[in-house]
């Protein structure tokens, strides 16, 4: 059995952010009834017109809030979240703090009306500093990335991949309000958010 874990997380959401009824504000409830140490759930700026340079500040500061005190460090990214992260990534230098495990939850292709946000950075090196663990959950009907997120990503990057057959965009549309597995990972309770045969 895992060992219970008391993280400090951080929910980045994406594109027009993440209102009621979607999982990251039901995760971060649910997390603070399980006692985690401390959740950030920021409203990133102009979350409908988002600029790469205003959400890269944004995070800069949440991740200083993240590393303030001790304790594991989460980072939950959600849709374009996860290019925030992965410009991040990109950028990581040593000495930044680094955080413990990442989930980049349906991580989407390219989108034109965001073009400061892609082309996303393919690092694996600057991925691997900027967290000790990260992975990649994505399903295969994903309306928001159809080339798959497991081979515009999770390959060419290195790191392992969760696939969610049939989950579209792992969002309120997709039935993801309650999402417990995704609970379970964040506390230590499972190592993967793999479907359990």
């Amino acid at each position: 059995m895992l060992a219970r874990i008391v993280p400090r997380v951080l929910l980045l959401h994406g594109w027009y952010g993440s209102q009621e009824p979607h999982w990251q504000r039901w995760l971060a409830s649910r997390l603070r009834d399980a006692g985690a140490a401390h959740v950030q759930l920021p409203d990133l700026p102009n979350a409908a017109a988002p600029l790469l340079d205003a959400w890269r500040t944004a995070l800069d500061a949440e991740l200083t809030a993240l590393a303030a005190r001790p304790g594991e460090r989460v980072v939950v990214c959600h849709s374009l979240g996860c290019i925030l992260w992965l410009h991040h990534a990109a950028s990581f230098r040593a000495g930044s703090p680094q955080v413990d495990r990442v989930v980049l939850n349906a991580p989407p292709a390219p989108v034109l009306e965001l073009p400061t946000f892609f082309p996303a950075p393919i690092d694996p090196l600057g991925v691997a500093a900027a967290a000790k663990s990260t992975r990649i959950v994505w399903s295969d009907d994903d309306p928001y990335c159809a080339e798959g997120a497991g081979s515009l990503y999770a390959e060419p990057l290195g790191i392992p991949n969760d696939l969610l057959a049939g989950q579209g965009h792992l969002n309120v549309d997709a039935g993801y309000g309650p999402w417990p597995a995704m609970l379970d990972w964040c506390l230590g309770r499972r190592t993967n958010l793999a479907p359990r045969g």
